[in-house]
């Protein structure tokens, strides 16, 4: 089935926008785990552990308040920098045993 009506312009620059966005995440993303994986070697250079609750908790409460603030829900962004949290873990643990 062919749509034969024009593109609407308001919705593909909020498309756009969206493209734009999710762009830039992506490589805030790579920036922010090429980071941690220097900081992975060097926790398994120096004998670190792999994870640092408390630091973890102080980064979730921070970020939380940081939703809020921005109207974002807070239960989200938890969740989401819990993903990432654990994702930068298990490539210490990685690191650690190369």
């Amino acid at each position: 089935m062919s749509n034969d009506t024009a593109p609407d312009p308001q919705l593909a620059a909020y498309r756009q926008s969206i493209d734009n966005i999710d762009a830039a995440l992506i490589h805030i993303l790579a920036e922010r785990f090429r980071i941690t994986q220097a900081v992975g070697e060097y926790k398994a250079k120096t004998q670190l552990p792999p994870a640092d609750p408390g630091r973890e908790q102080k980064q979730i409460a921070r970020l939380r308040k940081l939703a809020e603030e921005s109207q974002l829900d807070p239960e989200f962004s938890e969740k989401f920098l819990r993903f990432i949290i654990d994702e930068v873990i298990r490539h210490h643990e990685q690191a650690r045993r190369d």
